[in-house]
């Protein structure tokens, strides 16, 4: 199958170009195309992850319906057939598009942590805490926290790094009555589904949602529990005092940082055994998730 790094589709109105994500519109409604562009460490690469852009939608699209009872989501659609103007480009289409509803981001990238591993780890070492929570004292990487936690980060444009921030200036951010909501929200959508991974063999380690507003109501946006988006460990494996290994993102940043890459574009050429490995690792996560 081709690798599809761009989009092009003369017929609908172009809106936006994401990391991976290139948006259109579709009526009143958003056409979400997933591509196999590769991002770490917030530079994109030249080169594309074969299918990653199918098995981000496919995952997506299993998580949005194991959570919706906890809260709505943005998802309307993932099949082309639904969209007659789409038709003509089915091919490249087909298990990559999400069609949701058009609705306006809270401006907080949502992070929940169970367990002690990349940027939280590195933060942990230096004080003891992670976005201003206290952990106890002794813990090793990749310890399983004693409850999980919601570390937030603002919401970057692309090519900037994303910050940490405490709760409090997220209460500043957008009110207390909608932080207190994200907060449980995004707890409780990770718990269900670490609950329901671990169950499968997979430790669902740290994810990162993103929620919008409809009608003055919070739902979840974006993707949702994916290899690019999560920390997944084979939980057959799971040793706590090292680094694991993992079905994610993980493996193209283990590369780079032994490679000693100063995290700056252009982003360097990836060699073809680990494009091939990423893209099995991916193919893996959404074979063990969705079975």
């Amino acid at each position: 199958m081709p690798v599809i790094l761009e989009t092009r589709y003369p017929d609908l109105k172009f809106i936006k170009k994401g990391k991976v994500r290139d948006i259109y519109a579709l009526e009143d409604k958003l056409l979400i195309v997933a591509t196999d562009r590769l991002s770490a460490f917030d530079v994109v690469f030249g080169q594309g992850i074969p299918e990653k852009g199918k098995v981000l939608t496919q995952i997506s699209k299993y998580w949005f319906k194991q959570t919706e009872d906890i809260i709505p989501n943005h998802l309307l659609s993932t099949e082309v057939s639904d969209f007659p103007v789409l038709k003509k480009y089915a091919p490249e289409l087909e298990n990559r598009i999400m069609v949701v509803k058009n609705v306006k981001p809270v401006m907080v990238e949502c992070i929940v942590r169970g367990y002690l591993s990349g940027s939280g780890w590195s933060e942990y070492q230096k004080s003891g805490s992670i976005c201003g929570i206290k952990l106890p004292a002794g813990l090793v990487e990749s310890d399983r926290l004693p409850e999980p936690i919601f570390t937030p980060t603002s919401k970057a444009e692309v090519g900037v790094h994303d910050e940490n921030i405490t709760f409090e200036e997220v209460i500043n951010m957008i009110g207390e009555k909608t932080a207190k909501e994200l907060k449980q929200k995004a707890i409780a959508v990770y718990q269900k589904a670490a609950s329901l991974a671990e169950k499968k063999g997979l430790i669902i380690a740290d994810t990162k949602f993103e929620f919008g507003m409809d009608n003055g109501k919070l739902i979840l946006i974006d993707e949702i529990l994916t290899p690019d988006s999560s920390r997944f460990w084979p939980k057959a494996q799971y040793k706590p005092g090292r680094g694991q290994p993992s079905f994610d993102k993980q493996f193209v940043r283990d590369y780079l940082l032994e490679k000693k890459w100063n995290k700056a574009p252009p982003a360097p050429a990836l060699p073809e055994e680990i494009i091939r490995k990423t893209s099995e690792k991916y193919l893996e996560a959404l074979r063990i998730i969705t079975a």
